[in-house]
């Protein structure tokens, strides 16, 4: 068999190499306290493409355990205030995913738009971060990747063979990454976040992220409460959530409030595809069909596979601005048995990044003993949502179970404390970062305040102009919106006459089917 290593593209960005004193302690307090030494000069180059930014790459410590040590890149970006009179130092903004690139969304990208008044306050600066794309990456081999489960186990013997390609993949990547296959944990991200404030020369940093990007700020609070000078988390994960039942519940719980959600806008929208018609009942005849293995390509007559169908309702779900309509109309061509776009694959072509399990299954461990316990699961939650049944982020978990690495940032309740005010965004149903988690997050912040989206969608920054002017005055302003604060859904009346792509906000990893936060 051919051996084919990949990593995130490399594309557009001449990177140079700068070493950076970022020597970081291991409690986050002495960490705050510790001497740094004169931030050596960082050299910048201009990247992108149709998106300029500025890019360099510094070194951080492989292990901050060892300072003194091995040391790996970080690729950095930054885009400069464009009203120098006006800022306010810089603003991180940490992808998501894990395996999200700071650089494409937001220095070569522009996840953050020019018209925000944010760009003309801050310098806006990103990374990919450790074991992505220009950064050291995790590397694993191609051939072995697209072999990845793409269902939920069914059987005892569906479960042994998940058991034994976790095991196989992990060992395969740690043969080919090398020793950072077992530092990329978001402790250690946090650590690099840090880092690149002491390189900058910032005393403190403004935060913001999305999704798995929250969970790098809920632990960089809690490294280092004092260099924050205002945090801004939107779609938040909860790290502290230890049994795999409740962790497929609650993402569950928040796809079929989605679908519901979807179905009534699709009711009262006269252009949507289905809109004189009973949608719970369309999709849950094609589901059915699906399962059954008896719902076809109109075109080709190839069986669709019931997890790719389900991953297109998913997938809808981040972003129904974009994607409502598109997911209607689909449904019904389907229904109809017409010629429809093709839907996604379930075996992966040419991926690009693996970073996910490896940073994963870091920071999550399950006391998953059986199939029967992950059978029983599936079972109890079919009862709780009959129309979608399971979240594609089962994943989470059994990507997890039997993988050779250590758990180096295992669950935990955040121990966080003073640190300013700080502002999270949630939606009334979010399918990568459910509200529960975000509940639980702000109960573990203090001094914290929960704007609430009553729509659909993750990511509140891009799906609601309300919840974008509470964040953008936030941190510009430090002015928290009172508690209790509501911004009104957001629904489209009309198909989008454009698609809007925004990388950091992609809903699958290169594994096609399998969903990122």
């Amino acid at each position: 068999m051919k051996l084919r290593l990949f990593a995130a593209a490399v594309a557009g960005c001449a990177l140079v190499t700068q070493l950076a004193g970022t020597a970081s302690a291991q409690s986050g307090v002495s960490s705050e306290r510790r001497l740094e030494a004169e931030p050596a000069a960082i050299t910048w180059s201009e990247c992108g493409t149709t998106y300029k930014g500025e890019c360099a790459t510094i070194k951080v410590p492989l292990d901050y355990a060892d300072p003194g040590g091995p040391t790996i890149d970080l690729a950095i970006g930054r885009l400069k205030a464009l009203d120098p009179a006006k800022r306010q130092g810089v603003l991180f903004v940490h992808p998501g995913g894990p395996g999200g690139s700071g650089l494409n969304s937001y220095i070569m990208g522009r996840g953050i738009p020019d018209d925000s008044p944010l760009r003309q306050n801050f310098d806006i600066v990103s990374v990919d971060p450790r074991g992505v794309g220009r950064s050291t990456p995790i590397l694993c081999s191609e051939d072995l990747v697209n072999q990845t489960p793409a269902t939920y186990p069914a059987s005892e013997a569906e479960y042994r063979d998940l058991l034994a390609f976790n095991a196989k993949l992990s060992q395969n990547c740690r043969e080919l990454t090398g020793p950072l296959f077992d530092h990329v944990d978001t402790t250690t991200v946090a650590r690099d976040v840090d880092s690149i404030r002491a390189a900058l020369g910032e005393g403190q940093i403004s935060f913001f992220a999305i999704s798995y990007g929250t969970q790098v700020g809920q632990q960089y609070a809690e490294l280092f409460p004092k260099r924050v000078r205002a945090m801004a988390i939107d779609s938040n994960m909860d790290h502290s959530i230890t049994s795999a039942y409740e962790y497929l519940k609650t993402t569950t719980d928040d796809l079929e409030g989605s679908f519901l959600a979807f179905s009534t806008w699709c009711r009262d929208t006269p252009a949507c595809a289905l809109h004189d018609q009973d949608v719970t009942a369309v999709w849950d005849e094609l589901f059915r069909k699906a399962k059954a293995g008896t719902l076809t390509d109109p075109e080709t007559g190839d069986p669709i596979p019931a997890e790719a169908l389900r991953s297109e309702v998913f997938n809808s779900m981040y972003n129904p601005g974009a994607a409502w309509f598109p997911v209607a109309s689909l449904l019904k061509a389907l229904a109809d048995a017409q010629p429809a776009r093709k839907l996604a694959d379930t075996t992966a072509d040419e991926p690009v990044n693996h970073a996910y399990p490896a940073i994963w299954c870091s920071d999550w461990k399950w006391n998953v003993k059986s199939f029967a316990e992950l059978d029983a699961y599936q079972r109890r939650l079919k009862r709780l949502a009959p129309h979608t049944e399971l979240s594609p982020f089962w994943s989470d978990v059994t990507t997890c179970l039997n993988w050779q690495g250590k758990v180096s940032n295992p669950q935990h309740r955040l121990r966080i404390s003073g640190t300013p005010p700080t502002l999270l965004i949630k939606a009334a149903n979010d399918v990568a970062t459910p509200k529960a988690w975000n509940y639980a997050a702000a109960r573990q912040i203090p001094r914290s305040v929960v704007l609430e989206y009553d729509g659909v969608g993750h990511g509140q920054f891009r799906n609601s102009t309300c919840a974008r002017g509470h964040i953008e005055n936030y941190l510009i302003n430090r002015a928290l919106p009172a508690p209790r604060t509501h911004c009104p859904a957001q629904f489209p009346t009309e198909p989008p006459t454009t698609v809007r792509s925004t990388p950091d906000l992609d809903t699958r990893s290169p594994i096609a089917g399998r969903p990122v936060h």
